[in-house]
Order: structure tokens, then C-alpha cells, then sequence
């Protein structure tokens, strides 16, 4: 397979950072990363550019790193609650995926790219999780999740209902029981 060298104008996740010199097969290169002005080739002048460059790179690096952990502190307070359809063994009929998540956080007023939602895999039983957003490359921030099925509140809140009722019903029957008790002993 054939190589190229490539000099990166992005931090990427499993490449490097920006940059850095770094060898990938030619057609990631030639399809992906110079279209999307991501990279640009190694040549000599390229490199002496950004050489030249890099110090204004590691001050715009360092804004970019404090600007993402000021908005890490913001957004630490965030919970995030999805209700879905779910059957009886609380398994969903759709799932909770990383669009869904930069939706709700965008409703909440952060604008996170859905590419920098770290999911292993979609979501699709209710329940609790945690999910990883990363705003920098060193800078990661963990969501809590919680996915419940379509009117699960209201069925907790009936359940909830429908146990006070009962432990109240109780109470009467044990105190009719002893009044009764009571009375008889009167006598």
C-alpha cells in the first residue's frame, strides 16, 4: 500500500496533533484529509511554514485548551433525560445516539459538534449512563444520561400512589383491629 507524508492542520484523534508530520495511506490523504483542509502534503516549504507558524499555533492552542475548560466548568452541572418507547424488559425501540445527545445539549444552549460525542455504541435499554464529550483534545467532559421508557414518571408516580394507599389502608385495618381488641377487653 502506498504512503504519504502528511503535515496536519488539525488536531486528529488517532493521527496527531496539529502540526505534526505524520504518515497515512495516499488515498485517506488524497480523499479525505486534503479535501477537508485538514492536511496538507509534506514538502519542504509546507514544513517551513508551519514551522514558522507554530508559535502562533501554540497560542491559539492554549486559547482553544482554556476556552474548552471554562466551558467544562459551565457545563458540569448538566444532566441530561431522554424518554423513549420502550417494551416491558425496558429494551427501546429506537436508541439514543450521539445526534440525539448534541440536540438536547443545543436545547440546553451549548452548541457541541455530534463528533465529538463519545459513544461506544448507541443506547438502546433504559437505565443510566454516562457520556464522554470531547471539547479539546485534552479536555474531556462526562454527561450523565438517564433513559427512561414513554410515561415511565407517571407509572412510578401511580406505583408510588398505590403503595401509600395501601400502607394507609393497613394502618386503618391495625387500628380498627385494636379498637375492636380494646373493646372487648372493656367488657
Amino acid at each position: 500500500m502506498a504512503t504519504t507524508k502528511i503535515l496536519l492542520r488539525e488536531d486528529m484523534d488517532n493521527l496527531g496533533g496539529r502540526g505534526e508530520v505524520v504518515k497515512v495511506k495516499a488515498g485517506y490523504a488524497r480523499n479525505f484529509l486534503l479535501p477537508q483542509k485538514m492536511a496538507t502534503l509534506a514538502t519542504k516549504g509546507n514544513v517551513k511554514q508551519i514551522e514558522r507558524e507554530r508559535e502562533s499555533l501554540l497560542k491559539k492552542s492554549a486559547t482553544e485548551k482554556s476556552t474548552a475548560e471554562a466551558q467544562a466548568d459551565q457545563m458540569r452541572s448538566i444532566s441530561l433525560a431522554f424518554e423513549r418507547k420502550a417494551g416491558k424488559d425496558g429494551t427501546l425501540f429506537g436508541s439514543v445516539t450521539s445526534m440525539d445527545v448534541a440536540e438536547a445539549l443545543q436545547a440546553k444552549g451549548y452548541e457541541i459538534d455530534r463528533r465529538k460525542i463519545v459513544l461506544k455504541d448507541t443506547i438502546k435499554e433504559t437505565g443510566d449512563y454516562t457520556v464522554n464529550v470531547k471539547l479539546h483534545r485534552e479536555v474531556t467532559l462526562e454527561i450523565p444520561v438517564s433513559v427512561t421508557s414513554e410515561g415511565g414518571v407517571e407509572k412510578t408516580a401511580k406505583a408510588e400512589t398505590t403503595e401509600t394507599e395501601a400502607t394507609e389502608t393497613e394502618e386503618k385495618v391495625v387500628e380498627d383491629s385494636v379498637e375492636n381488641t380494646g373493646g372487648e377487653d372493656e367488657s
